[in-house]
């Protein structure tokens, strides 16, 4: 199996405040993966590198055999963790927005999904709530046929009866082939569906193994999540 995401000796820092540092790590095609640790980690930097909206790092990122470019950003569908929608956009406006802007978005099924999502194509995004904005956005970043998703925090705003939908969307809506790398703070509820996990924390990788092999061992996601980061709830 090829790997969607190599990287060679990232550091990432914040002044001197150092996030990432001289990480290196391969995650392979057509797998969901795990992005956990507490806040602070890097989770949301290591993301935004993938992304291309960082690039002042040094080391080696590439996916899909590519540096970070045009090409890049055309195979990757980025979910950030906040909204970066016009708040004047109707719903239905947001949709051809994407549709200008991304070769490989995929409108009808965008129309589909909003729908399906219950929400109004007539209601600005200033008027919906927190959890609204997140599925607008979700559906958005689904419609786009993509190698890779790059998803941070898709569950953080919404409530617990919506989370089994949501999931529900991510899996039946990816491409044939395609990865999610997926951060998240609700472990016990995500871990069904990753194949992998990966675990960033005090600058380094902490972990990085499949769930099959964990589950092998007779371990379980939240218990490690525990052990690695024992002074985190």
């Amino acid at each position: 199996m090829s790997d969607i995401i190599s990287i060679k000796n990232l550091t990432k820092s914040y002044g001197a405040q150092v996030v990432l540092e001289n990480i290196s790590l391969s995650l392979p095609a057509g797998r969901i993966i795990g992005l956990m640790g507490p806040n602070g980690s890097g989770k949301t930097s290591l993301m935004k590198i993938l992304a291309g909206m960082i690039n002042d790092y040094s080391g080696e990122v590439r996916i899909d055999g590519q540096p970070i470019g045009a090409y890049t950003k055309g195979i990757l569908a980025y979910l950030p963790d906040k909204s970066f929608l016009p708040s004047w956009m109707k719903a239905r406006q947001t949709i051809d927005y994407f549709a200008d802007f991304y070769e490989n978005f995929d409108s009808a099924k965008a129309r589909e999904m909003l729908a399906s999502f219950q929400l109004d194509p007539e209601q600005r995004v200033k008027a919906m709530s927190k959890g609204m904005q997140e599925k607008l956005l979700l559906l958005l970043v689904m419609c786009r046929s993509a190698k890779l998703y790059v998803l941070d925090e898709p569950l953080g705003g919404v409530d617990p009866s919506a989370r089994q939908f949501i999931m529900d969307t991510i899996l039946n809506h990816r491409p044939q082939g395609s990865a999610i790398l997926l951060s998240t703070h609700m472990i016990y509820d995500m871990e069904r569906v990753f194949d992998e996990a990966l675990m960033i924390g005090r600058r380094q990788v902490l972990l990085h193994d499949t769930i099959a092999h964990l589950e092998h061992e007779g371990k379980t996601l939240n218990k490690i999540f525990q052990e690695v980061f024992p002074y985190v709830g």
